[in-house]
């Protein structure tokens, strides 16, 4: 069944890697004449977010500020004024403590070059927001806990400094998007895996980069909700990566699940935002992008409400996993690495615990595995797959996805360094096609596709 033309779009995923499919996901909007919403988790514990967790609790917004960054329209000709904008908010300070306090004083009081080309109207529309976080770091100052403003993103000290003013995380993003397109969020949780082996580890960068410092588990997570409105955005790759270091230590075994937890550790359950349960049960079309399984596409996948509505939104409608191209820390441990069919598994599996009632529900609900479910039941949440094809890629066992209901497309990938990337327009037509039958691709698209 065709999916209506105009019908949004819907894309879960994380940070970095998606923000690479950005300029390809405004093309599919225009394409469409559709709205588009991205789903993003803001259980990211790591960086600088976990030093403002840390003196100000509240969620991990680098995902946010670093999406909303990535969508500063270029603006005719390249307006200056908003690329200044955007290297204003994506700007880190020195890695050097003393140095990077030093830095964050020259930004809070208009002195730092980084202000070269931001308007003065708008200047003095945000510099009393760095003024105001500025004054409660020193307020929350102690001669045993000083605030490290090493490798800090000037854009996070921004809308922390907003939330603590306004009161509402909600309302710091929707003064951000007043530079920027807009967003909407709730509050959040962090995030614990258990593994095969029952071993747990909570966090997210214990989770995905354990080499990287984490802040306490203390405050809550759940998803934000943004509908695009910008029409060109800079920095165009012409090949995508979706890869994370193959440096990290494997798991000592796969990832189970993954849930939130209260300050205390207790499991619990998040409601999704209700704008994410609205864009979901009107959607045209399902996109699980490129990024961290476990961190960037679970969290949102598990919230309460997220499963039901995409189990009862409209027939006809096509759900994608775009697989990455190569497997990382979360799924791919050495003597049992994932395959595409284990993908579609875990998220399923997210999607049947989100219906779950309570948390005495979920491991019911998630025991049914879904290689023992019919098609039929797998389709209701995943559609068609998405690879590459090459060493180092997800295994994708085709007659497995057959038995699942799932239909494999394959992109051809181009050499970039060594590493196999997509080729920017074959993703591009990919996604186009099956989005737009909902059936297989098309001739047009051949060249650059093959089942």
């Amino acid at each position: 069944m065709e999916t209506a033309k105009g019908k949004g779009v819907v894309i879960f995923g994380g940070g970095t890697a998606t923000n690479s499919l950005v300029d390809i996901f405004n093309d599919l909007r225009e394409s469409r004449a559709c709205t588009l919403s991205y789903v993003i988790p803001i259980s990211d514990n790591g960086g600088s977010s976990s030093e403002l967790i840390r003196v100000f609790g509240g969620p991990g917004i680098g995902d946010i500020r670093s999406r909303l960054v990535r969508l500063i329209p270029a603006g005719p000709e390249g307006n200056a004024d908003l690329a200044a904008t955007k290297a204003l908010f994506n700007y880190r300070l020195s890695s050097e403590a003393n140095a990077a306090r030093a830095e964050w004083l020259d930004v809070v009081e208009g002195r730092h070059e980084i202000w070269t080309g931001v308007s003065s109207e708008k200047k003095e529309l945000i510099r009393p927001f760095f003024n105001h976080v500025n004054m409660e770091i020193v307020k929350r100052a102690r001669p045993s806990s000083t605030f490290n403003f090493g490798r800090a993103a000037v854009g996070n000290l921004f809308l922390t400094g907003a939330r603590i003013f306004l009161g509402s995380l909600e309302s710091a993003i929707y003064l951000l998007s007043q530079f920027l397109p807009a967003i909407n969020t709730s509050f959040t949780h962090h995030i614990s895996a258990g593994l095969a082996d029952k071993t747990i580890i909570t966090g997210q960068n214990a989770i995905s980069h354990p080499s990287a410092p984490t802040s306490l588990p203390d405050i809550a997570a759940a998803a934000a909700t943004q509908d695009v409105a910008s029409q060109q955005i800079e920095d165009t790759d012409q090949y995508i990566e979706f890869s994370k270091s193959s440096s990290e230590e494997d798991l000592s075994s796969r990832i189970e699940r993954v849930w939130y937890i209260n300050p205390y550790g207790h499991e619990i359950r998040p409601r999704a935002n209700p704008k994410v349960l609205d864009a979901v049960a009107g959607a045209g079309a399902v996109i699980y992008s490129v990024g961290s399984l476990y961190t960037s596409l679970v969290p949102s996948l598990i919230l309460r409400g997220v499963g039901r509505r995409r189990r009862g939104g409209p027939a006809g409608v096509v759900k994608v996993l775009i697989l990455n191209s190569s497997l990382d820390r979360e799924t791919g441990p050495s003597a049992d690495p994932f395959s595409a069919a284990d993908f579609v598994r875990a998220i399923v599996r997210a999607l049947r615990e989100s219906q779950a009632a309570d948390v005495r529900q979920v491991e019911e609900a998630g025991s049914r595995r879904s290689g023992n479910t019919s098609a039929d039941e797998v389709r209701k949440y995943v559609t068609h797959v998405i690879h590459l094809e090459g060493d180092g890629t997800p295994k994708v066992e085709r007659d497995e996805l057959a038995r699942l209901g799932v239909e494999p497309v394959r992109v051809y990938g181009r050499r970039v360094d060594g590493m196999l990337r997509y080729d920017e327009g074959g993703l591009m037509r990919a996604i186009e096609a099956v989005i737009g039958t909902g059936r297989e691709i098309m001739g047009r698209s051949r060249r650059n596709t093959k089942q």
